[in-house]
């Protein structure tokens, strides 16, 4: 058992985020607020609908679809994906909201739904007029710590309003689509 874990283990919370490190970037955020980092993944089709995407040095994170949309169901598919992003980037703000204010936090979950159409089948199907991408996203998140329900409400909407993902679904993004 790591270090964190048995820490998690025996306090009963969660393993605690360096409060030193969270304190460095805030101040660095505050100090050039207007600092862009570019973010890349290459992604490589491995056959059929399943994909390797590389992010840095890590190991190959596997995208595909499940068998009612012709994949191997290998893997979460790029909308699943999509969701485990956005409460990956809500559950990361909740937390390090939290430990910059203080709050120990016991238990963090969130459970992410969407809406999709997807009888356009990537634009090979249904193609009439009907929105394309999730119309509507559901985050139901559990939360326990040692603050009461409204400042943990206040909490939450803080996460959601400066998620980067949060923000993504949420407002119009300039995208480019080219060949190499």
């Amino acid at each position: 058992m790591n270090q964190a874990v048995a820490k998690t283990a025996l306090t009963g919370c969660l393993a605690p985020i360096d409060k030193e490190g969270l304190a460095e970037l805030i101040a660095k955020g505050k100090a050039d607020p207007k600092v862009i980092k570019t973010l890349k993944c290459k992604t490589v089709a491995e056959g059929r609908f399943r994909h390797l995407n590389f992010v840095r040095s890590l190991p190959a994170y596997v995208v595909d679809e499940p068998p009612g949309l012709l994949g191997d169901d290998t893997a979460p598919n790029p909308s699943e994906a999509s969701l485990a992003a956005l409460g990956s980037c809500l559950a990361v703000g909740i937390h390090a909201n939290a430990v910059a204010r203080g709050i120990t936090v016991y238990k963090l979950e969130i459970e992410l739904e969407g809406d999709l159409n997807i009888t356009a089948v990537w634009g090979t199907g249904d193609l009439s007029d009907k929105p394309v991408g999730f119309t509507d996203v559901r985050a139901k998140v559990t939360f326990e710590a040692d603050r009461p329900r409204e400042e943990l409400d206040a909490l939450i909407a803080h996460a959601k309003l400066w998620s980067p993902v949060a923000n993504t679904f949420t407002r119009p993004v300039n995208l480019d689509v080219t060949l190499a």
